[in-house]
């Protein structure tokens, strides 16, 4: 379609330009015969055709030249391909005006491989010093830059002509300021700085494709040219946009001679600065001239009278200062912005930079009171009430159209502040600020989740000061820290979040010896686990629930063990409980998360049995010393893993399609590792069982056999260092299977 347009467009253009007794030029005509002339010798009246017969002889030179290639006629069909491509080429030449046929053989300049090796190579070279026939600089420029685009497309290895537009360009900056385009500019009314500003994206595009695995002997002589032009303040910005970072931070010192002495009328100097400052934060200059250029640049930063300029060159150089100096530059440099934005509360039009300084220094200083107020953490009341006021403000910009992003960057800052509040031993003031903490600072997640854990770290610490032996006083003020911990769960909005700080805050109240608030939380989390959903949204996607549930049940079940029970409950209430939501719980189609839970259940249980615990919490009293071993204690327990094996053989009978051997063999053999690890395999029907679950583990080959190998020899081992007669006869009945 566009070659058709495109004889039917340059017909249109010949017959204007030409009265109707003129004939097509000699060239032309010639080209077009040798084109109707190839094989068959026929020939046809030029001026006779109509736009159709055009279209159509287009078409018959298009079959032949798939004829010719399919007959393996190479020398035929390369000769149309030429002939016709010559013949865009002429009629690109007819184009009067310099610019569009500048930009049209541009366009086109792949297609000068068809005519010579060298084709390309020759045309930019022509077409960089057509450039130089354009009158108006920016629409050179703009013109040197599309001439450059096409050539990185298309010949990236030819840097000759690279230079030479570059070269050029800079040959070219002297018409900015001449008569022609200052009285252009005097009838538009644009101003020059705004003039320039139109010259930055074709001379950061060109620079680009210069620099563009350039030698840094390259970027000497850039400099060099541009200091014969007289630091020309719009160039040298592209300059160190443009080339390497480490190329530029190497001659740091000699960009800051050159910037002093540009002409700040028409580029201001605090953007070249800028410019140079974002080299810096990714190289760094030589450590001796580090300070010197910190200083250079900072005294041209602070003299910018519009904040709004200020704050974008300053935020640059905080990384710079971060870096490469003490809190001591830093604290300098904070305070400077902080005498720059405070009058007329410029600081709100500038909350993005603000944050963006805030996170350059986040990684290089983890003390948090040097990113506020640059001392230890403090109990100061006006340092505190200011801190508060300024995190209470980016509280309240929260709101419905608020980020996610920025949710938990505000968060993390708040974070920060509540990490540096210390009142030492006033525990219960350290409370106070938490429970006011709390109230203006609702409307961020992150930041109550926080709060809760250094509630909970306040009673540890209350009950480390005290060395477990709380007093009245003490004993109060931890149930007060659980208190809080359990009016404040229920508001946040993620349910792991809400089961985790329930276990922990758990966890917490029975090491403080509070037991009845730690059953309160342990029942809350049961209590909670039939509304966690099937799916849960993890970084905008949504991911099953089932691993993030089997994890927190594990931990909780390690808990349940050092939990007494309580005496108007029954025996195992909290493990009855759990694995009764469990029970009832939905689980996914095709899921063996339930019985993986109760097999999960079953070392638990057999902990419970011991007459010692492998641990236990001071000054707790667990079961083994509420029950101290009573039969009808064990026999409960004996119950209850009789009923667990029970669901986990019937969930195991209907595996035994094709689709569910694999997840048979593998439930099969962590049951079988359970009871090797916590049964009494003394017991002939329970070693029986086991064998049965090797077996059937590897009935269909799909256990690791290494997994399998070491199981056996490390029962054979167990079976001689104990003379477990039971084992080594239970060995002998174990056999490896593959897969058939």
């Amino acid at each position: 379609m566009f070659q058709i347009f495109s004889i039917s467009h340059w017909k249109v253009h010949y017959c204007k330009a030409s009265s109707p007794s003129s004939a097509v030029s000699e060239k032309v005509r010639t080209r077009l015969e040798e084109l109707d002339d190839l094989e068959e010798g026929s020939q046809r009246e030029l001026l006779n055709l109509s736009q159709q017969d055009y279209v159509n002889r287009i078409e018959e030179l298009n079959q032949s030249l798939k004829e010719a290639w399919g007959s393996d006629q190479k020398v035929k069909a390369l000769k149309i391909v030429i002939q016709t491509c010559l013949n865009w080429f002429f009629k690109i030449a007819s184009i009067r005006e310099l610019v569009p046929r500048l930009y049209v053989e541009a366009a086109l300049l792949k297609c000068n491989r068809f005519l010579t090796n060298s084709g390309i190579q020759e045309t930019l070279q022509r077409l960089t010093a057509m450039i130089r026939g354009i009158g108006d600089p920016l629409v050179a420029v703009y013109a040197r830059a599309y001439l450059c685009r096409v050539g990185m497309e298309v010949a990236p290895h030819l840097k000759d002509s690279l230079n030479k537009n570059f070269f050029d360009l800079l040959a070219s900056f002297r018409q900015i300021h001449g008569e022609s385009v200052q009285n252009q500019l005097s009838q538009q009314r644009v101003e020059i700085p705004i003039y320039l500003t139109l010259y930055s994206p074709a001379i950061h595009w060109i620079l680009q494709c210069v620099a563009y695995r350039a030698p840094e002997v390259l970027l000497t002589e850039t400099m060099d040219r541009c200091k014969k032009l007289g630091n020309n303040a719009l160039l040298l910005n592209s300059v160190m946009w443009a080339f390497r970072a480490e190329f530029v931070a190497m001659r740091a010192t000699d960009f800051i001679g050159m910037i002093k002495d540009c002409d700040e009328a028409g580029f201001p100097k605090h953007l070249l600065f800028a410019s140079l400052g974002r080299s810096l934060s990714c190289a760094d200059p030589p450590e001796s001239e580090r300070l010197s250029i910190l200083n250079e640049a900072w005294k041209v930063a602070t003299k910018v009278r519009s904040p709004r300029d200020y704050i974008n060159c300053a935020e640059i150089w905080v990384e710079f200062t971060c870096r490469h100096f003490t809190k001591r530059e830093v604290n300098t440099v904070l305070a400077d912005i902080i005498k720059h934005m405070t009058p007329d509360r410029a600081f709100e039009d500038a909350y993005p930079q603000l944050q963006s300084v805030i996170k350059k220094i986040l990684p290089h200083f983890h003390d948090f009171s040097v990113l506020f107020s640059m001392q230890e953490a403090t109990r100061d009341p006006v340092i505190l009430n200011a801190l508060l006021h300024i995190c209470k403000t980016m509280h309240d910009s929260v709101n419905a159209l608020t980020l996610d992003d920025e949710k938990r960057s505000l968060s993390l800052l708040i974070n920060g502040f509540i990490r540096m509040v210390s009142f030492g031993r006033d525990f219960e003031q350290q409370l106070s600020f938490c429970v006011e903490a709390r109230a203006t600072f609702c409307n961020l997640e992150p930041v109550i989740i926080h709060l809760i854990h250094t509630v909970n770290q306040l009673a540890m610490e209350t009950r480390c000061v005290m060395k477990g032996n709380h007093s009245r006083k003490t004993a109060s003020f931890v149930r007060a820290c659980a208190a809080y911990s359990f009016i404040t769960i229920p508001s946040l909005t993620s349910i792991f979040s809400r089961l985790n700080l329930y276990l922990l805050s758990g966890q917490v109240a029975l090491a403080n010896q509070c037991l009845s608030q730690a059953d309160a939380f342990l029942k809350a989390a049961v209590s909670l686990l039939p509304e966690v959903p099937r799916t849960i949204s993890i970084e905008g996607k949504q991911r099953s629930s089932e691993p993030f549930l089997l994890d927190f049940i594990n931990n909780f079940l390690s808990t349940l063990l050092v939990v007494p029970d309580h005496p108007e409950q029954g025996v195992l209430y909290l493990v009855r409980g759990l694995l009764n939501m469990v029970q009832d719980y939905t689980w996914e189609d095709n899921s063996d998360a339930k019985i993986r839970v109760y097999i999960s259940a079953l070392p638990l249980l057999a902990a419970m049995s011991q007459e010692s615990y492998l641990y236990t919490i001071p000054k707790v009293d667990s079961n083994e010393t509420l029950y101290g071993g009573d039969p009808k204690f064990i026999a409960e327990i004996n119950k209850l893993c009789e009923t667990l094996i029970a669901q986990v053989l019937d969930h195991l009978k209907g595996l035994g399609r094709d689709e569910g051997v694999r997840r048979q063999s593998s439930l099969a053999f962590s049951l079988f590792g359970c009871l090797l690890a916590h049964g009494d395999l003394r017991n002939n029907k329970l070693n029986q069982l086991a064998v049965n679950l090797w077996n059937l583990s590897h009935k269909h080959g799909f256990c690791d056999t290494r997994t399998s190998v070491r199981t056996l020899e490390y029962i054979k081992h167990q079976a001689q260092q104990a003379d477990l007669s039971h084992l080594s006869d239970m060995t002998a009945r174990l056999s490896l299977q593959s897969r058939a």
